[in-house]
């Protein structure tokens, strides 16, 4: 798998508010923990949900700051969010485990 590629395929995914293949990036199992939010997101549906509520519902748009590649399946990005949000403009980061080109499991925070 070529991390670097999914992530800017992610972040283009996620840019276009295209929910479909931003699903498809995901294991329907997977489980997304956003701490920032105080929520676990769980499953495809969960994660539609996160989503629609936080990246299509605020009009973020995510501009990729650092990749860190941790392994062959884990990596950590920092990113910067602009959007219909009350601050306008924060920066934000992404824990993910990779399973079978799929993520597995991801952490989101805020950098506040």
């Amino acid at each position: 798998m070529d991390i670097n590629l999914f992530i800017q395929e992610f972040i283009t995914i996620s840019n276009a508010y295209d929910t479909k293949n931003y699903l498809d990036k995901w294991h329907t199992n997977a489980v997304l923990d956003d701490p920032s939010v105080g929520q676990v997101f769980k499953g495809h549906a969960g994660i539609e949900k996160y989503f629609e509520s936080y990246f299509i519902g605020y009009k973020t748009q995510s501009r990729l700051i650092r990749l860190a590649i941790i392994s062959d399946n884990e990596a950590h990005i920092e990113v910067a969010f602009t959007g219909d949000f009350p601050e306008g403009k924060i920066d934000g980061v992404f824990d993910f485990i990779f399973s079978d080109g799929k993520i597995a499991a991801a952490k989101a925070d805020l950098i506040r």
